[in-house]
């Protein structure tokens, strides 16, 4: 998955960069003028608000495929005063601030796919997607028993990330791997580029998916990497993984980690091996490099636990960036628990 263009947000000018990137990654996209045009606004209204009233602002675009194609997705996300009540923000022609549409009722009717999250006295974050061609919601899932996102951004100054990710679905089985190159930058990218290349062709469980890894990256710098495999039917997770890529088992009553052993792919490994977790119901899985610090809680938001999981995944990032190295977070749950 690419990683999505990070752009603070504090001061109107800084809207007018975001709205150029957007305008980019539309054209690179194939966008008709008409769609581009809608997913400035969306760009525009969000940036805007994000200067006007938030604190710590900051919009994320990534292109990304969904199962409705080529879209261009927007975050943004926030630690300002949060929003008392969603219903009134979101009605059509509400604007606090003399904004250049009509406020986020606009964003929804403008954006393809839209959702929100907000806690008074602790920010708000807000994903909307707007596809190269009109489809169906539905479409997103594509059939399959989960409901997957992630971001992945560069470390500051930096022009290419140096972490990866991917997912592959079959049915009610799925993988998803995260790798985090060493350091960052180019020489960081190449490795975790190199696992993902293994991932995408290799097939057997996680550890052996690990270990051919490591074979094949000793001529990079070397990777934390780990993979989770998860059965629907089954209710049941494998994970494997060397070095500091994080996963948590999360839900509104239970929170549990997955452990990954000391090591580098591509460097030194001990034999690695499958763990198995049980996978309940409503619980949702968390994988993410060390660019996110590792202590965090949603206290005070398990509402967010229902949200979309790039929205989940924003959240989770909006709190606990480090901000001084690549950072990627990759949320997965059953299709059916996605929130609106």
């Amino acid at each position: 998955m690419a990683p999505h263009i990070a752009i603070p947000v504090i001061e109107p000018n800084q809207v007018g960069e975001a709205r150029r990137a957007a305008a980019r990654l539309t054209y690179e996209m194939g966008f008709d003028e008409v769609t581009s045009g809608r997913a400035a606004l969306v760009v525009t209204e969000l940036g805007t608000n994000l200067a006007r009233h938030a604190k710590e602002g900051v919009l994320l675009l990534g292109s990304v495929t969904t199962g409705a194609g080529r879209t261009l997705e927007i975050l943004s996300l926030d630690l300002g005063p949060g929003i008392a009540d969603l219903r009134q923000s979101l009605a059509d022609g509400h604007s606090t601030g003399g904004s250049p549409g009509t406020g986020l009722g606009a964003v929804r009717r403008l954006a393809s796919d839209f959702h929100i999250f907000s806690v008074p006295g602790s920010g708000t974050a807000i994903v909307a997607r707007v596809h190269a061609k009109h489809a169906p919601l539905v479409a997103a899932t594509n059939g399959h028993a989960f409901s997957v996102g992630g971001l992945c951004i560069a470390a500051p100054g930096e022009t290419v990330c140096g972490d990866s990710w991917a997912v592959r679905l079959h049915g009610n089985k799925a993988q998803i791997m995260v790798a985090d190159g060493l350091g960052h930058g180019p020489q960081a990218a190449e490795a975790s580029q190199a696992a993902l290349h293994v991932f995408e062709t290799a097939t057997g469980a996680p550890h052996a998916i690990l270990e051919r890894a490591h074979t094949l990256m000793r001529s990079t710098r070397g990777a934390a990497v780990a993979i989770a495999e998860l059965d629907a039917n089954a209710g049941s997770l494998l994970f494997a993984g060397a070095g500091n890529i994080a996963g948590r088992l999360l839900s509104g009553v239970d929170d549990r980690s997955l452990l990954s052993q000391h090591g580098t792919l591509g460097v030194q490994i001990r034999k690695l091996s499958d763990a198995s977790y049980p996978w309940p119901d409503h619980a949702m899985v968390v994988l993410h490099s060390d660019g996110i610090t590792s202590r965090w809680n949603i206290d005070g938001a398990r509402g967010v636990l229902q949200q979309d999981p790039v929205l989940i995944a924003g959240w989770l990032l909006r709190n606990n960036l480090r901000g001084r190295d690549d950072a990627t977070v990759v949320v997965i749950k059953r299709a059916r628990e996605q929130g609106a």
